[in-house]
């Protein structure tokens, strides 16, 4: 097991009713801003739930944080958040909406120049207003990591950071919140949430056999969670399951003592979504099952252990078993909902593998776990995805 240290201090408060503890868990005496995405907490009942428990309170709000947030519109929020001397943020959405409120808790206290700048990975997080959340859209683990990921139109990047700085104070997880969710979205939540877990899992084999289990449990639970959904999406059990495989899937718990960790699937995925504007689980759908297949040798005895512990696939060939894994997954998917190649988008992918690789290689990126995927490689997984 390698050397690691592990730090969440993000307070969780899960369950039936848990919105309404609102008024105990945000500071007492601060302004506070209320950031949501589209208006579906306000159909849906959770903007009125989330009022009510902040009855008293100095709140203003700023709607509109979108999918895939741009950094156009935080920087709005931002700038508001200063002009009124907002203290405390609270994200009530999904993993877009937290993503966006991380960036402006940045912004907001982000001395001279561009926040982009911490973007591009030019400068550190220094400072940043404290944030909470109430979850509505189980899907990034948003709610319990110190990551984001932002859009900027101007140059058509979609880019990550990280920091202490940004991790919640807390987050409300309360499953019923979900039971209006488009299908959709269900679904894209749970793409994203197998993906994270595999970015973290395929890397890791005898090095930390605990966190490898604890990855394949979440797996598990997601395989015999996601066809429940659709038969049944207002069980509470299940909605309560899929939310918090979602959490657990990236508060960093899984990826404690591994060898190394991949995320190419997410990397060429980022990339897809800012050229042609597809769902971000739907980019992990179609690349990951070509990430492993043009990986296989490199991966061929985390995919044979995947295909047993996780797929109950006993073929006593490896090579055998490491592929079946993939077209495992790549059905898991199609089962889920969600299509698995470009070519159901009408994306031509020799055309998309060449824009891709070109972008990244321009930022110098190279991907992968061990990496050392580079233009040619990044063309070539973008091609098996056709």
């Amino acid at each position: 097991m390698k050397n690691f240290t592990y730090f969440n201090p993000v307070k969780i408060v899960f369950g039936k009713g848990m919105i309404a503890e609102l008024n105990e868990l945000i500071p007492e005496g601060v302004k506070v801003m209320l950031t949501y995405g589209g208006g579906s907490i306000k159909r849906n009942g959770v903007y009125d739930q989330v009022r009510r428990a902040l009855s008293g309170r100095a709140v203003i709000e700023f709607g509109g944080v979108e999918p895939n947030p741009r950094y156009e519109t935080c920087m709005k929020a931002a700038a508001q958040a200063k002009d009124e001397d907002v203290g405390f943020l609270l994200a009530v959405g999904g993993g877009s909406v937290l993503d966006g409120t991380k960036f402006i808790a940045v912004a907001a206290r982000y001395g001279t120049g561009d926040p982009w700048e911490i973007m591009e990975g030019g400068k550190p997080v220094t400072a940043a207003l404290p944030l909470g959340s109430v979850l509505t859209l189980p899907a990034t683990g948003s709610e319990m990591n110190d990551f984001a990921v932002i859009s900027r139109n101007s140059t058509g990047e979609k880019l990550a950071f990280a920091s202490p700085w940004v991790y919640p104070k807390f987050s409300v997880l309360d499953p019923e919140t979900t039971y209006s969710l488009p299908e959709r979205q269900v679904e894209n939540g749970i793409i994203d949430t197998f993906a994270h877990v595999m970015e973290q899992y395929m890397c890791a084999i005898g090095c930390s056999p605990l966190t490898e289990r604890q990855s394949e449990a979440v797996l598990l639970t997601l395989i015999e969670e996601a066809p429940k959904v659709k038969e049944r999406p207002r069980d509470y059990g299940v909605r309560a399951n899929l939310m918090w495989c979602a959490t657990t899937g990236l508060n960093g718990s899984l990826g404690c003592g591994v060898e190394a960790q991949d995320w190419a699937t997410h990397m060429i995925g980022h990339e897809l979504t800012a050229l042609y504007g597809i769902d971000h689980g739907r980019t992990l759908a179609a690349i990951m099952p070509a990430v492993h297949r043009h990986e296989i040798t490199r991966k061929q005895k985390r995919l044979a252990q995947c295909a047993r512990r996780v797929w109950g696939i006993h073929e006593a060939d490896e090579g055998v078993c490491a592929a079946l894994a993939i077209d495992k997954m790549e059905a898991f998917f199609r089962k889920v909902g969600v299509p698995t190649r470009l070519s159901e988008y009408g994306i031509d992918a020799a055309d998309a593998g060449r824009q891709v690789a070109e972008r990244l290689a321009k930022r110098g990126v190279l991907i992968g776990e061990y990496g050392d995927l580079g233009e040619k490689a990044v063309r070539e997984i973008v091609a098996l995805a056709k």
